[in-house]
Order: C-alpha cells, then sequence, then structure tokens
C-alpha cells in the first residue's frame, strides 16, 4: 500500500482537530480500543487522568501539550510491574483516542 502524502497544512489540521476533542489524558497497561479500557488504578497516591493545555504547533503537523505528571501505581509484587503502553484522552467522561507511548 502506497504512504499517503499530506501537506504541512493538512497535517497541522488534523493535529488540531484530534486535540480538540480533549484535554484529559490518562494511561493504559495495553490497547485501550474504542473505549479507554486496560486503564491504570490504585496506587498511594492514587493513579488519576491529568488535564493538559494543548498549544498549535508549527504548523508541521505537531501540537504540544502542556507537561503534565501521573501517580504510577507501585508494583503489587517485586515481579510484577506496571508498564503504560499506551495513552489516551479524554472529553469529560467519554473516551476519544489513545496513541502507543512508544510512537510519542
Amino acid at each position: 500500500m502506497a504512504a499517503i502524502k499530506m501537506t504541512d497544512a493538512f497535517r497541522e489540521a488534523a493535529a488540531l482537530a484530534a486535540t480538540g476533542q480533549g484535554n484529559t489524558l490518562s494511561l493504559h497497561t495495553s490497547d485501550p480500543g474504542l473505549t479507554g479500557a486496560n486503564e491504570l488504578s490504585g496506587g498511594a497516591p492514587a493513579y488519576a487522568r491529568v488535564a493538559t493545555t494543548w498549544t498549535d504547533g508549527t504548523a508541521d503537523g505537531s501540537v504540544v501539550g502542556s507537561e503534565v505528571e501521573f501517580n504510577i501505581p507501585p508494583p503489587i509484587a517485586p515481579a510484577v510491574s506496571v508498564t503504560p503502553t499506551h495513552l489516551g484522552c479524554w472529553s469529560g467522561s467519554t473516551f476519544r483516542w489513545s496513541v502507543p507511548i512508544a510512537n510519542i
């Protein structure tokens, strides 16, 4: 399959449209699908979704969110660790989209 060719202006518009869908971020231990499944939970202090503020990029298809910090739950046992694999985005209680953390 041939790669889709896009102008920087189109990529910028697409990125702004995606970030316009929500500003609350979440972490997931595997693909959240279309529902926001596999979201982290628990911990002390407790894991919670965090809000970001999106800013326009430089018209090159990139959009930047403000820096955020998550409380990631500690391991349940020494051999079990919590490794987030996906970042999700919500609008209120509605899950909107996700991206693998490796792609960020």
